[in-house]
């Protein structure tokens, strides 16, 4: 046999089925150009000249394994299209004399064209896009971008290495499908018709409780602290239930409007339920898995975009001036503080920094156990995860008429009071230890501290009478706020900040600058925002394959079915309308579940945003919004080009 005989069968193999291999070797492509440029950001050695560039760096590399185990397990999904729609040409082939180990290696040099062709196209267009994907992130984070071309030698090696494994692994799975499988069965696979599944009503309820409890956990879970773990509880109880709902569910519903004769006896209704009925066990996996995919787009990228647009909301609640002192006065005299704000006051003066605002108080903290009004402040045996946990913080009324401008009194026993966003105090009064608190107001404005702004804890403010017996006895643990703005450039902030530290180093203060902060926060919440954005588009791409693959399956599956009843009297109208029916069956059923899945994690996610300090809920309401809207146009575009790609299949 000639030696060049199999490489020619394996690339008119390709050629032949360029329909189902072309998007593949696209989505292949692609998978690649994404792998190397994260890789290659994680290496680039100007993300080292970035403020925080080891939590960039951190984040690139949580992308590429994110990336790397996505790659693997769809590429083998999408890989399983193409082998379901070629078995019956394995078949004749086999029926033609061509032994196994031929087909093997047929199969074997089709992998390796495919490899060739990803990977090389793959890895240009990385490196053609690399810069451009730096100096957009440079641009996110608002830092300088370096001159200058980068080629990470080692991002080439390490994404080649990947996809050779993950093209060898597939390669591997599809000869054993093809040898354990003879020529018989492999011509019957593919073209043997589905069994009508039976009704499993009790996969159907596990489904919906699985989703019902995942929905429940999400609405009702308030305390942030648990909100993470149990976030990841809901989502996979909402994904195995939606596989479930999906297999079993989708069949039950199929079957409901079989029974509707009103609904079934229509001709386009007639031939969409029923055929779909027949082939829900292969549709069930396919539409759950762009239900998710879906869900976890819209997820991503609503959340870090909120981050992102938001972030200057969380750096003036977690930074309410522009430089910040807390002293921690353990063993110190209030006098010593107070000529510690003094300096500060003198060393502005003779730098000739102008202050355009200026506040300072005093106040002591205190962690709590709630139970009902009363908080007790010496049992802390569940202080690590009882959701009681409560931060306490008593300040001076002298001080906080001060510092608002106003002019409130109290009496003995009588306090005014202020709670965080995670908390809601509704009773008159309250009891701590041995002392009673009548509540005289509830306010609605306080002055800013920016660690009780930040805490995941829920806290509780406390004015009290200057001359309150707990501000006496504690009062060598008094500590302090000390805040100033400024009207000085980012340089000149800078060197402030660093000759504050260093004229504070050997006391227990801790100073912060606004203009330092939102260096960070630009650094963190801008990767993330670029690390969301880049999965975004994976998963939409992997959304788009899935449904395309889906339709030209179900378009070669429904081909002899449609051409069948054509023959016994329906025209080409009413095959139009009964694949659009059908399609529009199938095809949004996913984007509906998505919409809802979102809508039941709302509460959770934007307890989970209130973390990083997110509060604005109408700014996350409006980019899961507009995300929505995105999304579903693009899904409408997808269900156009598939539905005249499925018709032509149909019709031809």
């Amino acid at each position: 046999m000639n030696n060049f005989f199999f490489p020619k069968l394996a690339a008119d193999n390709v050629r032949k089925n360029k329909m189902t291999y072309l998007p593949y070797i696209l989505t292949c492509i692609l998978t690649v150009s994404i792998y190397y440029i994260v890789m290659s950001l994680s290496e680039n050695p100007g993300l080292e000249q970035m403020t925080g560039s080891k939590i960039l760096a951190s984040f690139m590399t949580f992308g590429c394994d994110v990336i790397a185990l996505f790659a693997l397990i769809f590429l083998f999904y999408t890989n399983s299209f193409l082998i379901k729609r070629r078995k019956k040409e394995f078949a004749v082939f086999r029926i033609l004399g061509m032994e196994k180990k031929h087909l093997a290696v047929t199969f074997a040099w089709e992998t390796v064209y495919v490899a060739c062709i990803s990977l090389s196209a793959g890895i240009l267009l990385g490196i053609a896009f690399d810069k451009a994907m730096f100096l957009l992130i440079a641009k996110i984070v608002d830092a300088k971008a370096p001159l200058g071309f980068f080629l990470s030698l080692r991002a080439v090696f390490v994404t080649i290495l990947l996809f050779c494994l993950i093209f060898l692994c597939i390669f591997l799975y599809s000869v054993w499908q093809i040898k354990s499988s003879s020529p018989m069965n492999l011509l019957r696979d593919s073209s043997a018709g589905e069994k009508e599944p039976k009704t499993k009503r009790i996969l159907a309820v596990l489904g919906v409780l699985c989703v019902g409890c995942g929905y429940y956990i999400s609405i009702t879970t308030e305390n942030p602290i648990t909100s993470i773990p149990m976030f990841f509880i809901a989502v996979l109880l909402v994904i195995f239930g939606t596989y479930l709902l999906f297999t079993a569910g989708s069949v039950a519903l199929l079957k409901i409007l079989r029974k509707n004769k009103r609904y079934y006896y229509q001709t386009r209704h007639f031939t969409s339920v029923s055929g779909l009925i027949y082939r829900m066990k292969q549709n069930a996996v396919g539409l759950a898995n762009i239900c998710i995919l879906s869900t976890m787009v819209l997820v991503m990228v609503s959340s870090t975009s909120s981050l992102m647009i938001g972030m200057e909301d969380i750096l003036e609640t977690r930074y309410p001036n522009d430089f910040t002192i807390y002293a921690h006065s353990d063993n110190q005299k209030a006098s010593n503080v107070q000529k510690s704000f003094d300096e500060v006051r003198g060393l502005l003066h003779e730098s000739g920094i102008p202050v355009d605002k200026e506040i300072e108080y005093s106040y002591f903290s205190t962690p709590a156990i709630q139970n009902g009004n009363s908080f007790d402040i010496t049992d802390f045996d569940s202080l690590g995860s009882d959701s009681s946990l409560t931060d306490l913080i008593f300040i001076p009324l002298s001080d906080y008429n001060r510092c608002m401008g106003t002019n409130k009194t109290l009496k003995e026993g009588e306090s005014l009071i202020y709670t965080n966003r995670f908390f809601d105090y509704s009773d008159s009064s309250l009891h701590i230890m041995d002392e009673t608190y009548v509540i005289k107001e509830k306010l609605d404005d306080f002055m800013g501290n920016g660690e009780f702004a930040s805490s995941i804890v829920k806290t509780l403010f406390l004015v009290v009478p200057d001359e309150t017996e707990l501000l006496k006895k504690e009062a060598d643990s008094l500590e302090y706020y000390f805040g100033f703005d400024t009207n000085i450039e980012e340089d000149e902030t800078k060197h402030l900040f660093d000759v504050l530290r260093k004229q504070f180093s050997n006391r227990d203060f801790t100073i912060e600058a606004k203009q330092i902060a939102r260096i960070n926060f630009l650094e963190i919440y801008g990767g993330l925002f670029f690390i969301g954005i880049f999965l975004g588009i994976l998963f939409s791409v992997a959304t788009v394959l899935i449904i395309y693959y889906k339709q030209i399956s179900e378009g070669y599956d429904d081909k002899e079915r449609f051409e069948i009843m054509q023959k016994v009297g329906m025209n080409h109208r009413e095959v139009k309308y009964a694949i659009r029916s059908q399609v529009l069956i199938v095809f949004f059923l996913p984007l509906i579940i998505a919409g809802i899945h979102m809508a039941a994690a709302f509460p959770l996610v934007s307890r989970m945003l209130a973390l990083f300090n997110l509060g604005n809920i109408w700014l996350y309401i409006a980019c899961t919004g507009i995300c929505f809207l995105a999304f579903a146009v693009m899904y409408m575009s997808i269900y156009f080009l598939t539905a005249k790609t499925y018709y032509r299949i149909v019709r031809r």
